[in-house]
């Protein structure tokens, strides 16, 4: 269908439930759809929201359009979990249904206050003239997962930032209340990070702009997030336009962070030895990452797995996009890694041992029929040079290719112009990582339908990206000028 604003912010309540049916069908019986990653049942999954710990369970919400993949009027979906890993959708939680967010229930953030999980998000407000109004929005849910929204905004929109005002993360400090919201200045159009205060959630100090970064950050900073990894301040955020004098990215737009040294929320310094951000994940798909302190004192982050302002092959088919696996969050010499939370292992079924096999015309073949979701594990020894395919044709003329060197010149280099339809052509088809000198390379790769996920040496980088492979491409294998030596775990995967 044509997409006009009418059409895109209709109410729910004016869409007829045999036209929902039909596209959530859709989406089910599409090939690039997932089975074990958090996906939508039908229309637009984009930002991971309110990930926390509650009532003896874990709950992720989504921002969803259910209706097509386009941006359209925006609500919240929950999912709780016993593990992280295998999620129950519990379907609409916050509908756009008042005043303050009637054009959309945009980002934000929960915690646990006296006994009930707050939530707190941005409400999208437009007038007659479609002019926006960013309203900051309080809810409170029970143990029974009921949700029943503060009659008035906790923060209004304020006259030194536009109308670009959002995803707030609400956190406490002692006796106070704090939250960072991602901004653009209106004097400057440059993106900041907005703070205030306040100790009974009702009145607000505005603290201006947390002192993060001597350098611009673009026009425009999303999805701000704190998290405390190993005792360390960890700021996530999306800088929208940001100089790529400042930091290397390739992305549309990059999720980057900041590890620091401390921060005093009260006078609004974030202080670090970091010089730049750097790339919270070094491959094409990730955003709007979402990282919360859980009450084992661990760091848990999810992300969406799409970019904004992108299309996506299966928009044709009315779904777009999904949220990443969760991973557990460290910091090793000053560097953030991320690794899969131990539950992803109980999705394993009976694994097959992969070993360096005999080269046969011109291939070393691991798989020569992998399903559509499964996990590999390998390690690669010192001083090689060599090429992996990820659902490849028989001949490895198409697929995903892993290009990497474990010699002096080490890297990896991650090639997906041949994986299948082409998209974001724009913005590359390659990423590369440096990795040590001379060393073993270990990977861990989770390919589910149309994703896969790649952490490399036990998570110091992680490299994520869409890819929509014809039917019947499914062989991994190596090629290199000589034999290579390797060995792994090939496991099929089991649906959430």
């Amino acid at each position: 269908m044509e997409w006009t604003r009418e059409s895109r912010y209709k109410k729910y309540s004016e869409w007829d439930a045999e036209t929902l049916l039909k596209l959530q069908a859709q989406a089910t019986a599409s090939k690039y759809q997932m089975s074990y990653h958090i996906r939508p049942q039908s229309g637009l999954l984009n930002d991971p929201n309110g990930f926390s710990y509650f009532n003896d369970e874990y709950h992720v919400f989504y921002q969803s359009y259910p209706f097509g993949a386009v941006h359209g009027l925006k609500s919240w979906v929950h999912l709780t979990s016993p593990d992280l890993v295998h999620w129950k959708n519990l379907g609409l939680a916050i509908n756009a249904d008042t005043k303050y967010d009637s054009h959309g229930a945009y980002s934000g953030s929960a915690r646990v206050i006296d006994d009930k999980l707050f939530l707190m998000y941005t409400g999208n407000h437009r007038s007659k003239e479609w002019v926006r109004y960013p309203y900051q929005i309080g809810a409170i849910m029970d143990k029974d997962n009921n949700i029943t929204k503060l009659d008035k905004p906790m923060i209004e929109p304020v006259d030194h930032i536009t109308e670009h005002f959002r995803d707030p993360q609400l956190l406490k400090h002692r006796d106070e209340y704090f939250v960072i919201l991602g901004a653009q200045d209106a004097e400057t159009k440059t993106g900041k990070i907005s703070l205030f205060r306040s100790k009974d959630l009702k009145n607000w100090q505005d603290l201006g702009y947390l002192d993060f970064t001597e350098e611009e950050m673009g026009y425009m900073v999303e999805c701000p997030n704190l998290v405390f990894v190993d005792d360390q301040p960890v700021l996530i955020f999306c800088p929208q336009g940001l100089d790529k004098k400042v930091a290397n990215y390739e992305n549309i737009y990059p999720n980057m962070y900041i590890v620091g040294s401390d921060i005093r929320l009260d006078k609004a310094k974030f202080n670090t030895n970091q010089k730049a951000p750097l790339n919270l994940d070094d491959g094409f798909d990730v955003y709007a990452t979402q990282a919360f302190n859980a009450p084992n004192g661990k760091a848990y982050a999810i992300s969406w797995i799409g970019l904004p302002d992108i299309s996506y092959p299966t928009d044709s088919e009315n779904w777009a996009n999904c949220l990443s696996q969760v991973k557990e969050l460290s910091v090793v010499d000053g560097e953030l890694y991320q690794r899969p939370v131990p539950a992803m292992a109980s999705l394993r079924e009976e694994g097959t041992l992969v070993r360096s096999e005999e080269v046969f015309d011109g291939q070393q073949i691991v798989h020569s029929a992998a399903s559509k979701h499964y996990e590999l594990k390998l390690d690669l020894t010192a001083g090689q040079n060599g090429n992996l395919f990820l659902a490849a044709n028989k001949d490895l003329s198409q697929g995903i290719e892993i290009k990497f060197s474990t010699a002096d010149d080490a890297f990896l280099t991650v090639d997906r112009s041949k994986a299948g339809i082409p998209f974001a052509e724009d913005y590359g088809t390659t990423r590369t990582i440096a990795l040590p000198a001379n060393k073993q390379l270990s990977l861990d790769i989770f390919v589910d339908g149309s994703v896969c996920e790649i952490f490399v040496n036990n998570g110091r980088h992680t490299l994520t990206l869409r890819f929509f492979a014809p039917d019947g491409n499914n062989k991994i294998a190596f090629i290199s000028d000589k034999k290579l030596q390797y060995t792994g775990t090939y496991w099929n995967m089991k649906n959430i």
